[in-house]
């Protein structure tokens, strides 16, 4: 239980359904995945379909039962415990022969990892005792890769009973879902996402296994999913101030990364990065002083030693040489590998039809869109079958979605109980308050069009794993939206898990022939486009507090190709070509930058 990882990936969290049930088909190879723990009725529907695939009684959890949300959590990722230990069990009585659980698993590893070189020896060994000893010690020493749950911290809605009371705030979403994870069987880790959640955060202290025992072991982790290091200091403290220990902070690219795209101030990755292994030592430190001052008054064990503070690093890594150089210069302890693995049957949930046009798509088939209900930038695919299904409902004078699960309300324009602004009933509303404006034609059609963007996620985003498993999504909608970063058009076609987990380790190079620039060009070329836009949109009515963020969001991409042009002597993995490349590609972005001036940007 204190071992670490084997892998030095992970899966990544993607969407409600892609990865959902990823740690049964990956963990018992020592591979590390997270589960999205949001939606519960799909999360029930699953956890039905895996009881029978398991030989195990399903009893159902009624939605009428007092913290049926909670309880279906709890008793999913119980179900996934067990199975992923059943196969552990399995695996280690197999013979060690070539394509089984067992060879696998150690064929996968890294070629530095020592379970393998020892692996390798064990299969070169002739003398038959000294051979049995060795299957015997590699067999002790086998283990499952990391079963982690997600909570997007925004997704926190307050909920209502059946006499439209409000609940205590202990049943709101995110603290249901924090529960269900806290009440599991699992030694795993959380990871928050999306933000600070004061609520969410004071209830960490409800539960004894975020606390340290005698021995300084946590059963359950935290994990922190930030964008910069100040994200990371202020939420770091806050929890620490409450005796909870942050396990591993999860750094993950603005804009270069699947899902939600959290834009930073202009404030690139590898400056990010940087930061993070400079100050590395002085957080810790600062956070431990802090955690077993708090511990101490509450009366808990305390550290005797610091413990492990990890720091990895997700969004847009896609060859193994971007991936050892994070490794070697940044000093960090593992990267996420997602929307590559949307590409793996092996591994993730996506339907045949989306899995198809994904393994056929362009470059231009992903987007940045507007999407999402919470107002925040999200990664799109415009071939799903969830976009073709909003814009056919648009033509048919019917834009929005029916509204059954309402993870997303937010907005009370119009009604006193928030609604959600991809439902038909909230875009029905504002498009009709536009057209008593009086607007000007093409400023109607282009607000009209801002509105018409939301999308139903809370349904598209589960859809493809039910599909995928023959299970009939509830209400009938089938639609599937997937939202995989823009990394994902350098790689085409479907891939075994072997072809991925060789690529990511250097042994087989599975890239696509599209020319694809360096990750953190790729992120800077993003930031570029994405400020071109975001002047664009107001420079008509711009403002002195627009003015200021402009300024300050230019000047941090410039420092930052500064800082990658004096990086490029340490990228020794990589060619003189690729490096000279690299240079104008950097110089071809702070063009960029320099033209983007309008009247009252001269001063940029």
């Amino acid at each position: 239980m204190h071992t670490a990882p084997l892998h030095s990936f992970h899966i990544p969290v993607m969407g409600l359904g892609f990865t959902i049930d990823t740690p049964i088909k990956v963990a018992r190879y020592g591979i590390s995945s997270v589960i999205s723990i949001i939606e519960d009725e799909l999360v029930e529907q699953m956890r039905k379909f895996h009881s029978k695939e398991a030989g195990e009684i399903f009893v159902p959890v009624s939605n009428t039962e007092d913290d049926f949300r909670a309880k279906r959590f709890t008793a999913y990722l119980n179900l996934i415990n067990r199975m992923v230990s059943k196969q552990m069990e399995i695996i280690r009585k197999l013979p060690f022969e070539p394509g089984n659980d067992l060879s696998k698993y150690f064929e996968l590893l890294p070629d530095n990892a020592l379970l393998r070189k020892l692996y390798r020896q064990m299969m070169d060994e002739n003398d038959v005792t000294k051979k049995h000893a060795m299957q015997q010690q590699l067999r002790n020493q086998i283990q499952a890769g990391a079963i982690d749950a997600n909570i997007m911290s925004k997704v926190d809605k307050t909920n209502f009973n059946k006499s439209d009371e409000a609940l205590a705030n202990e049943y709101s979403d995110a603290l249901a879902s924090l529960r269900g994870f806290a009440n599991s069987d699992l030694h795993a880790s959380v990871i928050f996402s999306a933000g600070y959640n004061p609520r969410l955060y004071a209830y960490i202290e409800s539960f004894p296994d975020f606390y340290p025992d005698a021995t300084g072991y946590l059963k359950k982790k935290i994990v922190l999913k930030v964008s910069d290091y100040r994200s990371a200091i202020i939420q770091g403290k806050i929890l620490a101030k409450k005796g909870i220990w942050i396990s591993e902070f999860r750094i993950e690219s603005g804009l270069n990364c699947g899902g939600h795209a959290f834009a930073t101030d202009g404030i690139l990755l590898g400056p990010i990065l940087e930061e993070f292994k400079e100050k590395r030592n002085t957080i810790a430190n600062e956070l431990f002083d802090l955690c077993n001052q708090a511990l101490a008054i509450k009366g808990y064990n305390t550290f005797k030693a610091m413990p492990q503070l990890r720091i990895t690093v997700q969004g847009g890594i896609g060859t193994a040489a971007e991936n050892k150089f994070l490794f070697e210069h940044y000093q960090i302890d593992g990267t996420g590998w997602g929307s590559p693995f949307l590409l793996v049957p092996e591994a993730t949930n996506v339907d045949a039809d989306t899995l198809q046009q994904l393994a056929q798509a362009r470059k231009e088939d992903y987007y940045m869109s507007y999407a999402s209900p919470l107002g925040i930038p999200f990664n799109n695919f415009r071939k799903s079958t969830s976009e073709q299904q909003r814009l056919k409902r648009i033509q048919k004078g019917r834009p929005g979605s029916p509204c059954y699960k309402k993870f997303l309300v937010t907005n009370t324009e119009f009604t006193e109980r928030p609604i959600c602004t991809a439902s038909r009933q909230y875009q029905h509303l504002k498009i009709k308050q536009l057209e008593s404006l009086n607007l000007d034609a093409e400023v109607l059609q282009a607000e009209i069009d801002n509105v018409t963007a939301k999308d139903c996620l809370c349904e598209g985003l589960g859809a493809s794993a039910l599909i995928n498993e023959g299970i009939h999504p509830a209400h009938g909608l089938t639609a599937v939206a997937i939202c995989p970063g823009p990394n994902l058009a350098y790689f085409s076609n479907t891939f075994t898990l072997s072809q991925m987990v060789d690529h990511i380790y250097g042994r087989i190079n599975i890239l696509n022939q599209q020319k694809r620039p360096n990750m953190f060009v790729n992120e800077l070329s993003l930031y570029v486009d994405y400020l071109k836009k975001e002047i664009e949109k107001c420079a008509k009515t711009i403002s002195e507090k627009q003015l200021k963020y402009f300024n300050v969001f230019r000047n941090n991409l410039l420092s930052g190709i500064d800082y990658y042009v004096n990086l490029i002597p340490a990228l020794k993995l990589e060619s003189t070509t690729y490096t000279v490349q690299l240079k104008q590609d950097l110089m071809d972005a702070r063009t960029k930058l320099n033209a983007m001036v309008i009247a009252p940007l001269v001063a940029l």
